[in-house]
């Protein structure tokens, strides 16, 4: 992600979800070590997904990660994954981490295909509308595909 990626990011971040970052948080995670801001690119489009992951020691977390509405579905979120996941594993993380809301059927149906498998329950920690989330773990301590 550079500095010219973030009003797109942030267009995506506000479609997806309920409670989105703003545009100084995306601007700040750029440069800051640990920090990977990712970006899925279309060759006539640009920017349509994104992904940040922080990394600290040998543990990540996935802490967003978003496609624009118009190419979700299409087999992309899990690339992006992927990527997230190679990442983190160059990086030296050994146990990748990640938070959704326990009503986000596709996007738990995502992690479970790549290996997560839930570790925890957050009660209450969304809001609009309030809800848990359900913490997912996946060792990285092989291979990082699945």
């Amino acid at each position: 992600m550079r500095a010219g990626d973030v009003r797109t990011v942030v267009r995506i971040e506000t479609e997806a979800f309920t409670s989105p970052w703003r545009e100084d948080t995306f601007s700040n995670l750029i440069g800051q070590v640990g920090v990977e801001p990712l970006v899925m690119t279309h060759p006539d489009e640009g920017v349509i997904g994104y992904a940040v992951l922080w990394c600290v020691l040998d543990q990540g977390e996935l802490a967003n990660i978003a496609l624009a509405p118009g190419h979700r579905g299409k087999g992309l979120g899990g690339l992006l994954l992927e990527r997230a996941m190679e990442v983190a594993q160059s990086r030296g993380v050994r146990e990748l981490y990640l938070e959704v809301r326990a009503s986000n059927a596709r996007a738990i149906a995502l992690y479970d295909r790549f290996g997560f498998e839930q570790v925890g329950r957050r009660r209450a920690y969304y809001d609009d509308p309030k809800e848990d989330a359900l913490v997912m773990m996946r060792s990285l301590g092989g291979d990082a595909s699945s």
